[in-house]
């Protein structure tokens, strides 16, 4: 477990960084000088006094730098979601796998625990760490000590258990990052507001156009932002239903290929 909580923090780490270089590379090749040019034109246009109509351009929408952290953080989220939830289809590969080969009326003793925990610890290493034959192995052990189906069965219960709970625990960097994408966001409406305040002098003189994008600024940080966390949250409630539904899953599991077979003598 150590292993894997390292090799994860790396992940997490390399995620972001890489997060970091293409949104960044994104804005600055084809985001920000889009953007520029279109607010260029616009402000070319005002001082010729030309009749135009101001559009809205996803470009200029997303050009500062409030929205280029919520995208860092929302590719860096689907990353952290994406390595969880692969590694969750791989631990359900297991559940069509006959780790456990009893025939259908047999009866498990708990001196016949060895025999049929050797197929489990016959997996590769990386598998054995997996839900599924941690509760069988914890299980078996359990039924071999106390010859006793029930507390072979809580085994198995206090292993997914605790499983919930460890997966559930590792989310905590998404919740965060679902919460500190909109809090980005009213930086920016802060931030937008502030520059705007401070040209209102220019305002009362007639040139609103340093105020209009203060204020483009304001409110479309807090649109960027909250469309991302809307979407950070959505990939975030599926794949904590993955999760929930591979803890259930293993215990009917261990419950029919299993627990179902004990016979205390």
């Amino acid at each position: 477990m150590k292993r894997n909580a390292g090799s994860e923090f790396i992940y997490q780490l390399f995620a972001l960084l890489i997060s970091v270089i293409v949104v960044h590379s994104i804005y600055v090749a084809w985001v920000r000088p889009n953007a520029d040019a279109i607010l260029q034109e616009q402000l070319d246009k005002q001082a010729a006094g030309e009749p135009y109509v101001v559009q809205r351009s996803l470009f200029v929408v997303m050009r500062d730098y409030e929205q280029e952290a919520c995208f860092v953080l929302m590719l860096w989220a689907l990353a952290i979601m994406g390595h969880k939830a692969q590694r969750a289809l791989q631990e359900r590969k297991l559940l069509s796998m006959p780790l456990l080969r009893v025939r259908e009326g047999a009866s498990i003793l708990p001196e016949d625990t060895v025999e049929f925990a050797r197929p489990v610890q016959a997996l590769p290493d990386e598998q054995q760490d997996m839900l599924i034959p941690r509760a069988l192995m914890t299980s078996l052990q359990r039924f071999q000590t106390t010859r006793n189906v029930a507390d072979a069965s809580t085994a198995v219960k206090d292993v997914c258990e605790t499983e919930s709970d460890r997966l559930d625990s590792e989310l905590s960097m998404v919740r965060y990052i679902a919460w500190a994408i909109p809090s980005i966001g009213f930086i920016g409406t802060v931030r937008g507001i502030g520059e705007a305040l401070g040209q209102a002098h220019k305002a009362v003189e007639g040139d609103i156009a340093g105020v209009t994008v203060s204020l483009g600024v304001a409110f479309n940080s807090t649109f960027i932002a909250l469309v991302i966390s809307i979407i950070v949250m959505f990939f975030s409630h599926q794949l904590q239903l993955l999760q929930e539904k591979q803890v259930l899953d293993t215990q009917k599991y261990c419950n029919d290929k299993l627990l179902r077979f004990l016979h205390a003598s």
